[in-house]
C-alpha cells in the first residue's frame, strides 16, 4: 500500500512566508529558509513553495530563495508561481526544485503541460487547481484566486492529466485558511476522477481534518500550513495520529 504524504506549504510573498484566509488577509508566518529546515527535520515527506503573487504581478519566482531552501532540505521540493514557459521550469529545476507547480500558465496555455512533461518528465509537472464552488460546480480560479475562469475543476483536472501532469494540487478557496477542514466533496470527486495523485489543500485545522481527507476525500497527500506555521501541531504528531488511526505513513 502506498503511504500517504504530509506536505507543509510555504506561501511566499516578498520572500516571507505568509498565510491568509480564502486567499485574502495575508499575515507574516515566518522566514522561508528557517521554516523549510524545521519541516524537513520534523519529518515532512515533501515541501511545497508557492510564490503566491508572482503570476498576478507578472514576474518570475525568486530563484535565489529557491536555491537557498533546496540546500537546507533533502526531500522532494515543489516550486510554483510566475511560471509561464518551459525555460522558467528549467531554471527552477536547476535552482534545486524537484517539481514545479503550474496554475495560471497551464490554464492560459494548456500545451505548456504537455511540453513540460515531454521535456522533464511527468513526475516533475504538478498542476495546481484553485477551485471555488459556484452554484453546483467547482470553478477554477487563476492569478492567486483573483480571476475566475469558465473551467469546471473536475473536467480541467482530467484534461491536465491527459496532457501529462503527474500530480494535481487541489486547493479549495472556500476552505483555505478557515481551519474548518478540507472540502471533502470536491477532493473525493477529483481523487476518484483522475488516475494521478491528488494533494488536498485548504482548511486543515486539526489532525482529524487530515485523517478525514485521507479516508473520506481519498487524497494521496495532505498539504497544510497554519497548523504547522503557528506550532499547533508538529508533523511527527500528525503522522503518529494517522498511523494510530489506520493510515499508512512514513515514520
Amino acid at each position: 500500500m502506498l503511504t500517504k504524504r504530509i506536505i507543509p506549504c510555504l506561501d511566499v510573498k516578498d520572500s516571507k512566508v505568509v498565510k491568509g484566509k480564502n486567499f485574502k488577509g495575508l499575515r507574516f508566518a515566518g522566514d522561508a529558509v528557517e521554516l523549510a529546515r524545521k519541516y524537513y527535520e520534523d519529518g515532512a515527506d515533501e515541501l511545497v513553495f508557492l510564490d503566491i503573487n508572482a503570476s498576478a504581478e507578472k514576474r518570475k519566482t525568486v530563484a535565489g530563495l529557491v536555491e537557498k531552501i533546496s540546500k537546507e532540505i533533502a526531500i522532494p521540493f515543489t516550486v510554483g508561481g510566475g511560471i509561464s514557459e518551459v525555460e522558467d521550469i528549467r531554471k527552477l529545476l536547476k535552482a534545486g526544485a524537484d517539481k514545479v507547480s503550474i496554475n495560471t500558465a497551464a490554464v492560459n496555455n494548456p500545451n505548456l503541460i504537455k511540453e513540460s512533461a515531454e521535456r522533464f518528465g511527468s513526475q516533475c509537472v504538478m498542476v495546481a487547481v484553485d477551485a471555488k464552488k459556484i452554484g453546483e460546480k467547482w470553478i477554477v480560479f487563476i492569478e492567486s484566486g483573483k480571476k475566475q475562469t469558465n473551467l469546471d475543476a473536475l473536467e480541467w483536472t482530467r484534461k491536465a492529466e491527459s496532457l501529462g501532469a503527474g500530480e494535481i494540487l487541489l486547493t479549495s478557496i472556500d476552505a483555505d485558511g478557515t481551519k474548518n477542514g478540507y472540502d471533502i466533496e470536491i477532493t473525493r470527486k477529483i481523487s476518484e476522477g483522475v488516475g494521478i495523485p491528488v494533494i488536498a489543500s485548504g482548511g486543515a485545522g486539526n489532525l482529524e481534518d487530515i485523517l478525514k481527507v485521507f479516508k473520506d476525500g481519498k487524497a494521496d497527500a495532505a498539504l497544510a500550513a497554519s497548523i504547522y506555521h503557528y506550532n499547533k501541531f508538529t508533523i511527527m504528531e500528525t503522522k503518529r495520529f494517522l498511523k494510530a488511526n489506520g493510515v499508512e505513513v512514513r515514520l
